[in-house]
């Protein structure tokens, strides 16, 4: 039997195994309601209350303190002897990785694809209330974390929903947090193998495959998609060994110059067609609420523009928290307010600039894809910038690599926290981790995009409303957090404190 028939039928195999999971999850999961002649997932209504709930909560946060988030990133607060393991611009960074990616690059693209322009417009609003999420959240994981004796930290929904519950109501808080913080694990750990881990890296190789050939290319075979998934996985095992100061030193490089690759591509496009520029934004705000071709309408294309945007920011997940734990400072609303920048990044500035790149540029694919409701994902962005810059996909298929990479790296801690709370933090125990997570890297070549996508947005989602639940009967205690820490700014903006004075103990726990 050749090698190509072997992937092949592996590949069949992988696919007929996931399909129906997907479906059956994908039906549990974004059960609908008819609301004014279109179908309503109330999962999506759940992200859209809990994003306005925090908004009003802490008073426009992610616009009063936006500054404020700026000046933590840039050291201004940072105080000397604080816990932890990396600096607040490589928690930054690190957990930006994980979510500037293909969500940015693909998942616009399938955005614009079925909902019309004016999914970007509910994208941009996704991203706007998904900022005060990310602040409660990230927030709650640095109050909670655990300070291991060998100076490692972990943090995320499984530490801060049993220790936040259990000491906010008592007894039967700490049950309740228990169950969810083992619920909120699997579904980290799940979509960290599924959506951080094989759509990356499909994707990836879906844009290797256009601009080499396309499947008769010189990687467009079963056995080219085996070889790229190994390669992959090499580099991802070799990285995660070095642990989260690894994948920061890494990941703030990388991001910084990557994001900057792509924006200024968008830019050329833009600027190339900047006479265009008015009537795609009016095409943009008149689709947002008067979409043409969108099943539901108005509805219809709110809905597939949160969806996107929330596969692509993760506001509301829990997964962030658990980079950002990981970061040195003895105020943990400091790190909130610095993770309320990821957000903006990572939808309001970069899948804004995807979407307006697509639609000034029309590429045919697009229309193709808007035709007959097909999923194109990475290659409809691709072929956008080759209508100003023909050499640009292959600039871009770099950046998606290394995009992909960074967003494997990150989910890859993500997943190993998750693993280590369920199975412990034995050595042999993450050995096991990180074989079984290389192994799904190698299958993310061979599975398709639909797949991915219907299983990704299914676990993604679970993961929202555990995680949420939590969030809410937490938000006290970010309050008082926020008030603590803008207190010490101002005395240190007075200065009555130096980088000295501040000595909040951090618990540590082995």
């Amino acid at each position: 039997m050749s090698l190509v028939s072997i992937t092949t039928s592996v590949d069949e195999a992988v696919s007929g195994f996931f399909e129906p999971i997907a479906t059956w999850l994908g039906e549990v999961v974004f059960y609908a309601v008819p609301v004014a002649g279109t179908d309503l997932p109330l999962i999506v209504a759940w992200l859209v209350v809990a994003g306005l709930v925090f908004t009003s909560w802490f008073g426009l946060v992610q616009v009063r303190k936006f500054k404020l988030a700026i000046d933590v990133v840039r050291g201004k607060y940072d105080e000397k002897g604080s816990a932890g393991e990396v600096n607040h611009f490589q928690a930054l960074t690190a957990a930006v990785s994980g979510t500037v990616g293909l969500g940015n690059i693909a998942g616009v693209a399938v955005a614009v694809s079925i909902g019309g322009p004016g999914a970007t417009f509910w994208m941009i609003l996704c991203g706007l209330l998904g900022m005060a999420t990310k602040f409660v959240e990230v927030t709650l994981g640095v109050k909670y974390r655990e300070v291991h004796a060998d100076g490692t930290v972990s943090g995320g929904p499984m530490h801060y929903l049993p220790k936040g519950l259990a000491e906010r109501f008592g007894k039967n808080g700490k049950t309740l947090g228990k169950v969810l913080a083992v619920l909120a694990s699997a579904m980290v750990l799940f979509f960290g193998l599924f959506g951080g881990n094989l759509f990356q890296v499909n994707q990836s190789y879906a844009q290797l495959v256009s601009v080499t050939g396309g499947e008769d290319g010189a990687v467009g075979s079963s056995a080219g998609a085996l070889f790229f998934g190994i390669l992959v996985a090499a580099l991802v095992g070799i990285v995660l060994l070095g642990g989260i100061r690894s994948i920061a030193n890494v990941t703030s490089r990388l991001v910084p110059a990557m994001a900057g690759i792509y924006i200024a591509a968008c830019l050329a496009v833009i600027l190339v067609n900047v006479t265009a520029v008015p009537d795609a934004v009016g095409t943009i705000i008149e689709g947002a609420f008067n979409p043409e071709g969108v099943a539901g309408g108005v509805l219809g294309a709110l809905i597939i523009g949160f969806k996107r945007a929330a596969f692509s920011n993760e506001a509301g997940l829990g997964s962030a928290p658990i980079a950002h734990s990981a970061v040195k400072t003895k105020h943990p609303a400091s790190e909130g307010l610095v993770a309320l920048l990821e957000p903006f990044i990572d939808t309001v500035v970069i899948c804004t600039m995807t979407a307006l790149t697509i639609v000034i540029a029309n590429p045919a694919s697009w229309a193709a894809a808007r035709e007959d409701a097909s999923i194109s994902g990475v290659t409809i962005t691709s072929d956008a910038f080759e209508t100003v810059l023909p050499w640009f996909p292959y600039v871009l298929t770099v950046a998606v690599l290394l995009f992909a990479l960074s967003t494997v790296l990150t989910w890859g801690y993500y997943g190993l926290k998750a693993w280590t709370y369920l199975f412990g933090r034995s050595r042999a125990s993450e050995l096991v981790y990180k074989v079984v997570y290389t192994v799904f890297a190698v299958a993310g070549s061979l599975l398709t995009l639909q797949t991915l996508i219907d299983l990704a947005d299914a676990v993604l989602f679970t993961l929202a409303v555990i995680n949420i639940i939590g969030l809410y009967l937490l938000a006290p205690v970010v309050k008082r957090e926020l008030n603590s820490f803008l207190e010490f700014v101002r005395a240190r903006n007075a200065g009555e404190l130096s980088e000295d004075d501040d000595q909040e103990s951090v618990k540590t726990t082995v």
